[in-house]
């Protein structure tokens, strides 16, 4: 997916299994194609962040939303909100003060290829997964 503006675009760690779910289920249940994606190993993905004035990535998933990386829990729900639908029962948490929301989404982060695994290499998406990725 090409495109001019950098608007809805998922970084994720392209290695972590939980990251890899997290696309994958995007891809269920993104029906409007809102999100592309592009792995945080990419040159894309390097060229997103510096667009954004990212210098180093920090351990999180992150949307590229008009050009502003947003990070963490921030992101997280930015992604639930866009999704709309059942999903928003879980902008409950947005009544949660963003540090605390943060923190226990760094305790996860940190603990996440220990608890979920990581891959070899970053995923290969399918032909039809291939459209929605950012180049």
């Amino acid at each position: 997916m090409k495109k001019n503006q950098s608007t809805n675009v998922i970084l994720f760690d392209g290695v972590c299994n939980l990251c890899n779910g997290l696309v994958k289920f995007m891809f269920k249940y993104d029906k409007k194609a809102i999100f592309s994606f592009a792995s945080l190993q990419s040159e894309v993905a390097d060229k997103l962040l510096r667009e954004a004035r990212i210098i180093e990535a920090p351990d999180s998933v992150i949307v590229i939303r008009d050009g502003e990386a947003l990070v963490k829990s921030e992101a997280a729900l930015y992604i639930v909100k866009r999704l709309g639908g059942i999903f928003n029962l879980l902008l409950i948490f947005h009544i949660i003060p963003r540090g605390v929301r943060d923190k226990l989404y760094d305790v996860i982060a940190r603990r996440r290829y220990k608890w979920f695994g990581k891959q070899e290499a970053c995923m290969i998406p399918t032909p039809e997964q291939r459209s929605r990725f950012y180049r």
